[in-house]
C-alpha cells in the first residue's frame, strides 16, 4: 500500500518521515552525483525498503521502526557526535533492489547498508554490498539463504523462517496436544500453504521439524493466493478432518481463507498463522468475532509483557505521534528494535562504519534477552545470524492480537477458542 492508500499524502509522508526521507525526495536529480559518504559530522547508512509496489505494506511499517530509531538516536545526540542520515532507496522488486544497492554503494559511498522486509530484496541487495566489500545489516527479511551463503560482512539481526516452524511444533507439543487432548502421534495436522517460494520454504522447515517432535500425521495442503475462490482447497481440507491448521497466506488470501472455512462450517481444533496476513489489523477487522482464537507466529506484537519489552512504550508512543494510529504489524517493532542494536554497535565503533571495524564489533556485541523492546536479546552464530532473536505465539481476542507463548513475553495463557465459528 503506497502512502497515500494509507491515508497520507506523498508530501505528509515525506514530512512525517524525519530527516532520512530527504534522500529518497533527492534521489533522482542526485542519482548521477557522487557523495562523500560518512564524515565527520554525519554517518550516513543506506535504507532499502519496499515502499510502494506489492510489498509497499510491510516496506513501509519495517521503515518506519527504523526512522523512529533513527530520529530518537538523533535527539539523544546522535552516534559518538555524528549525526545520522539514512540515505533512503524505494526497492520494490528485486532489479531495482540490486540497482538502487548500486547506486549506494558506488554514487553515494554507502558502506553500511539496512533493510529489507522481503527475503528476495534481500538476497538481492546483501549481493551487491557483499560482493563490493560493503556491510549489510538485514531486519526482517526470515529466509534462511540470507545468512547461509557464507558472506562474512552480511548480518541478520531478526529471527527466520526455520524460528517460526520450530515455535509451530513447540507449541503443539507443549500446550496443542495437551488442550486438544491428543498425543502427538494421533494428531492430525495440516500446513495450509500458498504456493509461492515463502509458502514452499516453510513447509518445508515444517516437515523436517514435525518429524522432531514425533508428529506421524503432517500433511500439507497448497493454494495459489492469487486466487478469488479458495472453496475446492477449504473442502478438501474438511474432508481431512485435521486438528490443528497452520496457516501460511499473505493478507487477502488470509482473509478468503479464513471466511470459506467459516461459511463452510469446517470445525477445526486450532489454527496458527505463520505472520503474513494473520499478523495484520486488517484480517480481524475484515472478519471481526470469526477472527476470536486465531493463534499466529510472528515478530513481537504491541500487546506483550512489559517488562520482558522494555522500551516498547516510547515505541509505541512515538508511532501513535507521527502516524495517528496503532502499528500495522510487528514489523515496525522489530526493525526499531534492530536499528537501536545497529546503532549501539556504531556507538562502541565511535561511529566508524568502515565495513572491516563494523564486522568485528557486530561480532563482539551482546545483549541479553528480555532487554530490548521486542524482548531480544543479540548474539551471533558462525553465519552472523542473531541466535537470541524470537518469534512468540499471538492470539486474537476482539481487536488486539495478544502474546500468550512463551510464557516470559504473554500477556495472558492460550485459550483454545474453535476459529472461525460463525
Amino acid at each position: 500500500m503506497s502512502p497515500t492508500q494509507n491515508g497520507i499524502g506523498r508530501r505528509s509522508f515525506l514530512r512525517y518521515s524525519g530527516a532520512g526521507l530527504l534522500a529518497l525526495a533527492a534521489a533522482p536529480a542526485m542519482a548521477g552525483c557522487a557523495s562523500t559518504g560518512t564524515d565527520a559530522t554525519t554517518l550516513r547508512l543506506g535504507a532499502m525498503f519496499p515502499v510502494s509496489g506489492t510489498n509497499a505494506l510491510l516496506g513501509e511499517e519495517s521503515w518506519r521502526g527504523v526512522q523512529i530509531a533513527t530520529d530518537l538516536r538523533n535527539a539523544a545526540g546522535g552516534i559518538s557526535g555524528k549525526a545520522i542520515e539514512m540515505v533512503f532507496a524505494d526497492v520494490p522488486d528485486v532489479n531495482t533492489a540490486t540497482s538502487e544497492a548500486r547506486r549506494l554503494v558506488f554514487n553515494k559511498n554507502v558502506k553500511l547498508g539496512v533493510g529489507t522486509y522481503s527475503s528476495s530484496l534481500a538476497l538481492a541487495a546483501t549481493e551487491v554490498f557483499a560482493r563490493t566489500g560493503n556491510a549489510y545489516v538485514e531486519l526482517g527479511a526470515v529466509s534462511e539463504a540470507v545468512t547461509d551463503r557464507g558472506y562474512d560482512k552480511v548480518f541478520r539481526f531478526n529471527p527466520t523462517a526455520a524460528d517460526m516452524t520450530a515455535l509451530h511444533m513447540d507449541f503443539i507439543e507443549n500446550y496443542l496436544a495437551g488442550a486438544i487432548g491428543k498425543p502427538l502421534s494421533d494428531l492430525r495436522v495440516v500446513m495450509l500453504h500458498e504456493d509461492s517460494s515463502y509458502g514452499q520454504s516453510i513447509v518445508s522447515l515444517a516437515r523436517e521439524a514435525a518429524k522432531g517432535i514425533g508428529l506421524r500425521h503432517f500433511a500439507a495442503e497448497p493454494y495459489s493466493a492469487k486466487s478469488t475462490d479458495l472453496s475446492s482447497t477449504v473442502l478438501r481440507l474438511k474432508s481431512e478432518k485435521p486438528d490443528i491448521v497452520l496457516g501460511v497466506s499473505y493478507a487477502a488470501d488470509a482473509v478468503l481463507l479464513g471466511r470459506q472455512i467459516r461459511d463452510n462450517n469446517v470445525k477445526l481444533g486450532a489454527f496458527v498463522g505463520t505472520g503474513g496476513g494473520h499478523s495484520l489489523a486488517s484480517f480481524q477487522k475484515a472478519l471481526g468475532g470469526a477472527a476470536d482464537g486465531v493463534f499466529d507466529v510472528d515478530f513481537t506484537q504491541i500487546h506483550v509483557n512489559r517488562d520482558f519489552t522494555p522500551g516498547i512504550d516510547q515505541f509505541v508512543q512515538e508511532y501513535r505521534k507521527r502516524w495517528n494510529a496503532e502499528p500495522a504489524s510487528g514489523h515496525s517493532l522489530s526493525n526499531f528494535t534492530g536499528a537501536q542494536m545497529l546503532f549501539d554497535i556504531l556507538e562502541s565503533t565511535g561511529g566508524n562504519d568502515d565495513p572491516e571495524v563494523f564486522a568485528q564489533a557486530a561480532r563482539a556485541f551482546h545483549r541479553e534477552t528480555g532487554t530490548t523492546a521486542a524482548g531480544w536479546g543479540y548474539e551471533l552464530d558462525e553465519h552472523n545470524q542473531n541466535q537470541l532473536g524470537s518469534m512468540y505465539v499471538m492470539q486474537w481476542s476482539g481487536e488486539k492480537l495478544e502474546t500468550v507463548y512463551p510464557p516470559e513475553a504473554a500477556v495472558r495463557a492460550p485459550e483454545l477458542i474453535t476459529p472461525f465459528g460463525l
